[in-house]
């Protein structure tokens, strides 16, 4: 137990939390801004994983890793107009255009590596290389504080101020205000004059760019190369931190950094005496686990609107 307590207490782990957490942060509040759209973005895992294996590949043969990761996010947010295309137009059931988006993004991206590179399993003969991190001068000295957010990769603190712009965009803008309200009601929407398509075609398209910037980091931030199907379900993850946080800015954050906290733990348990079937369960049992929790708290609430008054 106090090994545990060792690893959990220290800067490596806390930093580790802030590193981990990045994707789901980052798919997390793509997810939630979809949401609020009216659309569930059931894609975030191929957008993710899209956006992982492009970045890697354009970094690879262009040599420019700013490059790479514009690519990423490119693909990314084209499969996020595709599943509006797909909803809007054709009127298909946006969860199933979404699983329909993750099975072509998990076939697609290998039969891309493989047609490129002659590899089934990634792009670790491609040299990608990987974005910069960004050194804070003067926080490098403070004990702890510096170990944990200096030198961070430059997505993660672009995750840390997603948070605050989505919830200024919801709260301050009038596209926010629009996105809102063609989620809530988009028949009301549209009497008043608001585009309702054109509204959910541009959540949709910075649902799937936030998405990519999550695979992206995959690729060329925590490590430098692309593995087959390497995001492991973390956009199904994210997708759970939209609903457990109840649709509001800083709760999916809160919720998106205990998901984030919860694979640190497993990693950095895996090197202590613990048997590793456990570890490996401990994210997906965490969303188990977080899943009831807010199915009880949704029928909690509904039992409480629909209860009689006593006269």
């Amino acid at each position: 137990m106090s090994s545990v307590l060792d690893v959990v207490l220290s800067s490596a782990f806390l930093a580790a939390v802030l590193r981990v957490a990045t994707p789901y942060l980052l798919a997390a509040i793509g997810g939630l801004v979809a949401e609020r759209a009216g659309i569930s973005n059931i894609a975030l895992e191929g957008q993710m994983l899209s956006a992982a294996c492009t970045g890697a590949l354009v970094a690879g043969h262009s040599g420019s890793v700013a490059a790479g990761a514009l690519g990423g996010v490119a693909v990314a947010t084209l499969l996020g107009l595709l599943l509006a295309a797909l909803r809007l137009e054709l009127g298909a059931d946006a969860i199933i255009a979404g699983i329909g988006l993750n099975l072509l993004a998990s076939g697609g991206t290998a039969y891309a590596v493989y047609t490129l590179l002659d590899d089934k399993g990634g792009t670790s003969g491609l040299r990608s290389g990987t974005l910069p991190t960004v050194p804070l001068p003067g926080i490098d000295d403070i004990p702890v504080v510096g170990d944990v957010l200096s030198g961070q990769n430059v997505i993660t603190w672009l995750a840390f101020l997603a948070t605050p712009f989505v919830a200024w965009l919801f709260h301050r803008t009038r596209f926010g205000f629009h996105l809102r309200a063609v989620g809530e009601m988009p028949d009301a929407a549209a009497s008043v004059g608001i585009a309702v398509r054109r509204v959910q075609y541009a959540g949709l398209a910075l649902s799937g760019a936030l998405a990519g910037l999550a695979g992206v980091f995959l690729s060329m931030g925590y490590v430098s190369f692309f593995v087959r199907d390497m995001t492991a379900g973390r956009g199904f993850i994210a997708l759970a931190a939209v609903f457990l946080g109840g649709l509001r800015p800083w709760g999916v954050f809160l919720a998106a950094l205990g998901f984030g906290a919860a694979e640190a733990l497993a990693v950095q348990l895996g090197t202590l005496d613990v048997p590793p079937q456990l570890v490996s369960t401990i994210p997906y049992a965490m969303t188990l686990a977080a899943l009831a929790l807010y199915a009880w708290r949704r029928k909690r609430r509904g039992a409480k609107e629909v209860a009689p008054v006593s006269l």
